[in-house]
């Protein structure tokens, strides 16, 4: 595996070696892999070295680390392309995945300025406050808050929510999904996203927030996310 009269650095030839046995299936999630000294001892190379691919991978999203444990192959990344607007539900279904959720709060709570603002709405009118962990195969994926108009989303409740919020939206309420503006941006878990999300503090996370709209240009939604940067990506395709 390991060339040192190679240009190719040989902690490049870590990794890609590495990678090739995790796309070729000779690696599945969940595998052990050997330590750093394992590694640097079998090809006669400084642990520096080997450490120096390691991490490389741990960002690239190929392996993880345990703490006392050791390094571990890492489950493979949900992808979602940017274009097209779909709900979480329906990208999971897409994918043969079975989606979820498990809802931490629903209520109706007045609109603050700031809400109001994204919903083009009266400050204090009601919204629906709905907090919930967005599961894939029972697998927590993304911590949600959605705030939706009470006056305009009429009888929204739990198990509506459990489903297809937009499958409600537009089957029984007759509206029309439209278009969509999205952020996103990177940030480090707090300990109520580790807590929820089931991963360490710190670890990395991606913020996004979205403004829903139906086809008339009304709001339908405001939503704050945090998913898991370890299981989730998102892919976008550019034509000049």
């Amino acid at each position: 595996m390991i060339k040192k009269n190679s240009p190719i650095p040989i902690y490049y030839q870590i990794i890609e070696f590495i990678q090739e046995q995790i796309e070729k299936g000779e690696l599945k999630p969940g595998d052990s892999i050997p330590s750093e000294r394992e590694y640097a001892e079998k090809y006669q190379i400084s642990r520096m070295t080997v450490r120096q691919a390691f991490t490389q991978l741990v960002n690239n999203g190929y392996l993880h680390r345990l703490q006392g444990k050791g390094t571990f192959v890492a489950e493979q990344k949900i992808e979602q392309i940017l274009q097209g607007l779909t709900s979480f539900t329906e990208d999971m279904r897409a994918r043969g995945m079975e989606p979820g959720s498990q809802i931490i709060h629903f209520q109706l709570i007045p609109a603050t300025s700031q809400i109001a603002s994204h919903l083009s709405i009266k400050e204090f009118e009601p919204v629906y406050e709905i907090k919930r962990i967005r599961l894939a195969d029972n697998v927590p994926m993304a911590l949600e808050t959605n705030y939706i108009s009470a006056n305009l989303i009429k009888g929204l409740t739990e198990q509506i929510v459990n489903q297809s919020l937009y499958a409600y939206i537009e089957e029984q309420l007759n509206l029309r999904i439209d278009h969509a503006s999205q952020v996103i941006e990177s940030s480090i878990a707090n300990q109520m996203e580790a807590q929820y999300l089931n991963i360490q503090i710190g670890l990395p996370v991606m913020l996004i927030q979205r403004n829903t709209f139906l086809q008339n240009g009304t709001p339908v939604e405001f939503v704050k996310s945090t998913y898991r940067a370890d299981r989730y990506k998102f892919m976008i395709q550019m034509k000049r």
